[in-house]
């Protein structure tokens, strides 16, 4: 793209292209190459295939060596792009995905987008994977190929907000509600001023930065501060209206990922471009949705909306300017009604429709957001300040629009009152019962999607998570002649042993057609699982009842941590059983035992790597992105099924919606749902060929449940299984001795 300089640049270092959009003087590593005639012509030329790239990428990995899975997703990425269907590929750890679908998109016209559930896969494949694969293939490609992240625009700097925070600060944030501060409480003079010296920083920190990405401020600053100098979607005037587009951020990192060949995205973002129409991410051919286990309750949170009155307070104060008095004040009444009505409301879903108290409030709420919105009028070109014009405008759009979604009391919306138990908080939030339909008709259209994650095949089937997605799952086509040859070409050895169910062990390696459009894979894993480690299931153990830690689960858990002397994850279903445990351990024994929640998690994963006799229990957010590799992790101990609980209001809704249909909702939604959580937190033991180690699930429904107790096995990995705690026990001591 051609740049021109700009001739005056009130806030950083820029350059200001032809078409207003801004970039870096010196792009960033992430920003390579200029998209040029000459390379876009080269793009479609001539040039290797995927399977040639992902050699030469293979071969720049240290001690790296051909994988027959990874050469097999490869291969079938590219058949599907050049087919046109969609493709569900389930990948073990230890495949090496992320190359697998890296090499091919390079052999797609145009960006390729790359979205992700967590920051952690998100920094691999920016600050290692992709520098390495261009390194890798540019002497193939005559070319170095580019790649870019997009985030949502709230993860970058606006100008104009940092131009009016110091305006904004103690209005928006010295006398927050309680929710705005961690532990609750009101917001005193003392920490307002820390506010303002964080926002001093990030003013000195404009004038450096060329991305304005939040991720590259360090230190950072806390969600407060960053409020100040951000700006949500909903609130952006846009880059023609705003007196500082020509040096947005937001918008340069937009154009950047127009110019690149692999755009590496969020699940978030990703559900906000289809809800709003497609418009955020550039135009693309292949989409690769890594860790796709995740991307319909990610979507299902796009779609959500909750109304709180500390939500409108904070609107009407922003909107009171541009009010006569008894507008605002009607705003006001509205948050009071909504107060009130959440105090007397239930915690809990909403199954019998709005009591009254929150009916009477939201419609007190619609009337007076249209009549702010009415007088607050439209944005016009001489209006002063349109970015405040438009600030106010939005956020009484939403409420607006928020309310008359939950006075609509559609049936495919599900209703509830949520109370946040350390500062008090109340709200009432609305979300869909399903986005299968949303993803269906937003997901697909004009693109061929990659799905790919470790959890997939659910009960050694790709229907269920295909439908969440979708897409329309009839029963399994049996694999095309040439499919099964490509199958029986790259297919790894049968593991040794048999599986947790004494079936065939994973990653049959054939590709299978459905017959409407979209094709499934499972590679299965380089690693020997029945050799690497065992499934001990305790079957003597009484089912679980209530939450927390039964005496006897307990005294199991001792046994197992003792044997092995430490070394030992815990993955708990509340926070109750996790501090049971580690009370428990400390009493009984000298080991050290890590407890999240007493310390900030990164250290806490930090101190349980290296110090090896020690244990760490928590709760669902262990249970995945937690890789610790070699034997500092050699147990992993699930004190029960992760089936959802109860009072989960979406996935009790859902299951309620099966049951008036004829289904069986506990096996329709609450079996998935335990069975993706399940195969995570299992996943946290063998991280590498050498590694070795024991799975102990303290919940003897795994055994004795007919029905979803073999359909949550044979959605594990093919580990040794058994039921005997002497065996068990035994590998242990082994295992410490070693």
């Amino acid at each position: 793209m051609p740049f021109r300089d700009a001739a005056t640049r009130p806030i950083g270092t820029a350059r200001v292209g032809a078409d207003g959009y801004r970039a870096t003087v010196t792009p960033p590593r992430t920003a390579t190459g200029s998209g040029s005639t000459r390379d876009k012509a080269r793009r479609r030329g001539d040039r290797p295939g995927g399977a040639e790239l992902l050699a030469a990428a293979v071969g720049a990995v240290p001690s790296g060596a051909a994988r027959p899975g990874q050469q097999q997703m490869a291969t079938a990425i590219e058949e599907c792009v050049a087919a046109g269907d969609h493709l569900l590929v389930q990948a073990g750890t230890g495949t090496g995905k992320s190359l697998a679908y890296l090499a091919p998109a390079l052999t797609v016209d145009g960006p390729v987008v790359v979205s992700t559930a967590t920051l952690a896969l998100q920094s691999q494949l920016v600050e290692h994977d992709l520098p390495r694969l261009a390194d890798a293939v540019e002497p193939l490609l005559g070319r170095r190929p580019s790649f870019a992240v997009l985030k949502g625009r709230h993860h970058y700097l606006c100008l104009a907000r940092l131009e009016n925070s110091s305006e904004d600060e103690p209005e928006d944030t010295l006398f927050d509600a309680p929710v705005e501060r961690p532990g609750g409480g009101t917001r005193w003079l003392g920490e307002a001023g820390r506010l303002g010296k964080q926002v001093q920083r990030l003013r000195d920190w404009a004038q450096e930065t060329e991305t304005g990405d939040r991720d590259e401020l360090d230190p950072g600053v806390d969600d407060q501060a960053w409020r100040l100098v951000s700006m949500p979607a909903r609130e952006c005037v846009g880059a023609a209206r705003c007196p500082y587009g020509p040096e947005c951020f937001a918008e340069a990192s937009r154009a950047r990922a127009r110019e690149a060949d692999i755009v590496v995205t969020n699940h978030s973002l990703l559900a906000v471009d289809m809800l709003a129409g497609r418009h955020i991410v550039p135009p693309h051919k292949l989409l690769v949705v890594d860790e796709a286990h995740e991307l319909a309750d990610r979507v299902s949170s796009a779609a959500q909306a909750e109304l709180t009155p500390e939500l409108i307070d904070r609107s009407t104060r922003r909107a009171r300017p541009l009010l006569r008095p008894e507008t605002a004040e009607a705003l006001t009444a509205s948050g009071d009604a909504l107060a009130v009505g959440l105090a007397e409301a239930p915690v809990g879903r909403l199954t019998s429709g709005l009591p009254d108290p929150l009916r009477e409030a939201c419609t007190l709420l619609d009337a007076a957001t249209r009549a702010a919105l009415d007088a607050i009028g439209d944005i016009k070109a001489d209006d002063p300040d349109p970015v405040r014009k438009q600030q106010a405008k939005s956020v009484l759009d939403e409420l607006s629009t928020t309310a008359q979604r939950l006075l609509e009391e559609a049936e495919h919306d599900v209703t509830w009152v949520e109370r946040n138990d350390g500062s008090g908080r109340r709200a009432l939030v609305v979300a869909p019962l399903s986005v299968a339909g949303t993803l269906a008709s937003h997901l697909y259209d004009e693109r061929t999607v990659v799905a790919t994650s470790a959890t997939l095949a659910l009960g050694g089937r790709f229907d269920t998570v295909a439908r969440a997605l979708g897409l329309d799952a009839p029963p399994p086509a049996p694999p095309s002649p040439a499919a099964a040859a490509l199958a029986d070409a790259t297919r790894r050895p049968a593991i040794a042993g048999r599986g947790p169910d004494g079936g065939a062990p994973h990653g049959g390696g054939q590709v299978t057609d459905s017959g409407a459009g979209w094709r499934s894979l499972d590679v299965g894993s380089p690693f020997d699982y029945a050799r690497q480690g065992i499934l001990y299931v305790a079957a003597h153990l009484p089912r679980p009842g209530a939450s927390g830690l039964p005496d006897a689960a307990g005294e199991e858990l001792l046994s197992l941590i003792t044997a092995l002397g430490g070394r030992t994850l815990g993955l708990f279903s509340s926070r109750r059983a996790a501090q049971q445990a580690a009370e428990l351990v400390r009493a009984r024994t000298d080991l050290p035992v890590l407890l999240q929640g007493e310390e900030a998690l990164p250290l806490l994963v930090r101190r349980f790597r290296e110090e090896r006799s020690s244990c760490l229990f928590g709760v669902m957010s262990l249970w995945q992105g937690v890789d610790v590799p070699g034997d500092a992790c050699q147990l992993v101990v699930i004190d029960r099924l992760p089936f959802p609980r109860p009072d989960e209001p979406l996935a009790a809704a859902r299951a309620a919606a099966v049951d008036a249909q004829g289904g069986s909702g506990f096996a329709a939604v609450s079996v998935p749902i335990a069975a993706v959580r399940l195969a995570q937190g299992v996943g946290r033991l063998i991280r590498a060929t050498a590694d070795r180690g024991v799975v102990a699930v303290l919940d003897s429904r795994l055994e004795t449940a007919r029905g979803y107790g073999a359909f949550l096995r044979r959605s594990l990995p093919p580990f040794w299984y058994t039921t005997r705690p002497e065996v068990v026990r035994g590998a242990l001591t082994r295992l410490a001795d070693s």
